[in-house]
């Protein structure tokens, strides 16, 4: 991995125009320039073999708020192995360097790969671990009825993000809140810059996610629609939204993303208690929202309360394994 030579780099080029300009270098001193600096890319792609830059074997790069990365984490957690969490402020990754999380970076030797989607890094995570612990990994085994649960799920989150943010944008305080701005675990320029740049975020997110009156009458159809029909699931008591006794993933998916408006006190496994929504704070509309659901959806509130206070504390205290 050569991910901090590569930023150096990356500065450097970026300044290059500027320092042919001050210096009034001629074409040829200027193509020179452009030389050395190709020639620096390829010695560091060549350190990357010779001196490997020492990183964590797994590292899950984050927002803290986000309800797809409490999905991963939590069933990373849950699986016991060892990884290191990166967060990022808010929208900065996804508007200015084409970037989205949740994101594995996984180091092998001097090969780093990186994947996206929380869906696929789930996929990653059953075909490493699966033939080595198959007990431990069973809850991420991709059956049929598991991935097809998966996409409607994956649509409810996409629908939960447009109601999120049509609730809270106008809120400026409370969504800097929720991208991280007090946050000590993400960069303090970066949270300086989320300050800075909120209008243009704020607008660039409307637009990205179309957040407007239909589209959020659209969005809370569908959430409704789907607490609706998982509510009537549990009515039987059942420990899993699929039926029988196990906990799989897609149970830990549903539960991460209702945790975005239920906000229990286990939300990210300690790791997003700088970015919390407390009720209290919410936005009045939103906080009806919450409140609504609450209570035509309780056998969904009481599935995901006890998951989070029974299972999420307990991965916690998994011992992790070797990676």
């Amino acid at each position: 991995m050569t991910d901090k030579r590569f930023r150096i780099h990356a500065v450097f080029l970026t300044i290059a125009p500027i320092i042919a300009a001050w210096f009034g270098m001629s074409v040829f001193a200027a193509c020179l320039l452009v030389l050395l600096l190709l020639v620096w890319r390829w010695l560091i792609v060549l350190s990357g073999f010779s001196i490997p830059e020492k990183s964590p074997v797994l590292v899950l790069e984050t927002i803290s708020i986000s309800h797809f990365v409490e999905k991963v984490r939590w069933s990373m957690d849950r699986l016991g192995v060892p990884y290191t969490e990166r967060a990022t402020g808010g929208t900065l990754g996804a508007f200015f360097r084409g970037r989205t999380v949740p994101q594995l970076k996984v180091r092998t030797g001097s090969v780093c790969s990186v994947i996206g989607n929380s869906a696929d890094i789930l996929r990653y995570l059953w075909g490493r671990y699966a033939a080595e612990d198959p007990v431990a990994a069973a809850f991420l085994e991709p059956t049929t009825e598991r991935l097809e649960l998966e996409r409607r799920l994956d649509r409810h989150g996409v629908n939960l993000q447009v109601w999120t943010y049509y609730r809270i944008l106008a809120d400026r305080e409370m969504t800097l809140q929720a991208w991280g701005v007090n946050n000590p675990l993400v960069p303090f320029w970066q949270r300086q810059l989320l300050r800075l740049l909120f209008p243009l975020l704020a607008a660039l997110v409307r637009r990205a996610f179309s957040v407007n009156d239909a589209n959020f009458a659209r969005s809370v159809e569908h959430i409704e629609a789907l607490l609706a029909d998982l509510n009537s699931r549990l009515m039987d008591k059942r420990q899993s939204l699929l039926g029988g006794d196990e906990l799989n993933y897609t149970d830990i998916a549903f539960a991460s993303m209702t945790g975005l408006w239920l906000m229990p006190t286990a939300y990210g496994g300690g790791k997003a208690d700088h970015v919390r929504m407390e009720r209290d704070r919410m936005p009045a509309p939103m906080r009806a929202d919450v409140e609504a659901w609450e209570a035509a959806y309780p056998e969904v509130v009481a599935f995901v309360s006890g998951l989070y206070r029974k299972e999420r504390m307990l991965s916690l205290r998994v011992e992790p394994r070797n990676a």
